[in-house]
């Protein structure tokens, strides 16, 4: 197996990013047409007391993308002096560059606000087994401060199973589970929203609704006028072109439940660079990077590939090794 190459552009001390305030969102320059990948990697050194959850939230990312960037590392005590992966560099998801945009497979939305050279994106918690996110194509149909919540009949018989007697309605307040703001989407039951509890932001733990840290959530209501359309995908493996150069980005493949799905991921991937017909032909692949990258699943773009002036017009997917064919 080919060894990964370190992807680390910048460092920085936990510390330091801890006193420039709560987590915004992260705002990146557009890159220009034909290129994809914004953002960079960098790292923290976490101190004695630190938790991925923790440094997730100051750095506006989430758990389950924390734990995949660093493999081996205790999420729970990294430990003192420890370097930590921050995976803040992306391709950008496949499909037009408008509105807003869910990427169910890396737990993460886009917004692409109109006539700005920008993308913003958050991390999100979306649903759990059996309350699956939907995927679709709708637009947010109204904005709500301070929303009260109403459970629905479903919920409520769920948290009463395990003794926990939720009233007809929940108002607004730091009990909320809606947190200080919500979107209201055109799929029917389906809301963007802040939340309660820190924890579970980028996991699956909602009912199937998106669920934002709330100063995430409050910025992006600034943002984000009602009619905006939100397009929902679940692409697990993200291919972009950068300064000539192919990357894949891959994460945890999800079944329409929302569970991590046991499709054939090789056969995914290759699926997927196959929807980039500007990207499939006439390219020099590093197969053995594929493969690692494919196994890895650490969330963070890597180069797989570059343009062949003298390829021809041969399809990328000839001369595939036989556990990629």
């Amino acid at each position: 197996m080919s060894p990964r190459l370190p992807r680390v552009t910048r460092c920085l001390s936990l510390a330091a990013l801890l006193l420039a305030g709560p987590a915004v969102a992260l705002e990146l320059p557009l890159p220009s047409p034909g290129e994809d990948v914004v953002g960079q990697v960098r790292t923290v050194t976490a101190k004695y007391e630190d938790t991925f959850a923790d440094i997730a939230t100051a750095n506006d990312l989430g758990y389950l993308e924390m734990v995949a960037a660093n493999p081996g590392v205790d999420p729970w005590l990294p430990g003192a002096g420890t370097e930590i992966v921050l995976p803040t560099r992306y391709v950008l998801p496949p499909g037009p560059r408008e509105g807003v945009v869910i990427n169910l497979a890396e737990y993460r939305l886009y917004y692409y606000p109109k006539n700005e050279p920008v993308v913003y994106t958050f991390p999100l918690g979306i649903g759990r087994e059996g309350w699956g996110s939907p995927i679709a194509n709708t637009k947010i149909t109204a904005k709500t401060p301070n929303p009260t919540w109403t459970p629905p009949a479903s919920i409520r018989a769920e948290h009463a199973a395990d003794g926990d007697i939720l009233p007809a309605v929940v108002p607004a307040g730091p009990d909320n589970p809606l947190g200080p703001f919500k979107f209201t989407l055109g799929v029917p039951g389906y809301l963007i929203h802040g939340s309660n509890k820190k924890f579970g932001i980028g996991m699956r733990t909602s009912h199937g609704c998106f669920r934002m840290l709330n100063n995430n959530v409050l910025q992006l209501s600034e943002l984000v006028p009602v009619g905006t359309s939100v397009r929902i995908i679940n692409e697990p493996y993200k291919f972009g072109l950068s300064g000539g150069k192919v990357y894949l980005e891959a994460h945890t493949p999800l079944d329409e439940s929302g569970n991590p799905s046991v499709v054939d991921k090789h056969t995914a991937v290759i699926n997927a660079l196959l929807k980039r017909e500007d990207l499939a032909n006439n390219l020099r692949m590093n197969w053995d990077m594929v493969r690692d990258v494919v196994a890895a699943e650490d969330g963070m773009p890597v180069e797989i590939a570059v343009p062949n002036a003298t390829a021809g017009t041969a399809p990328v997917v000839s001369g595939l090794p036989p556990e990629l064919q």
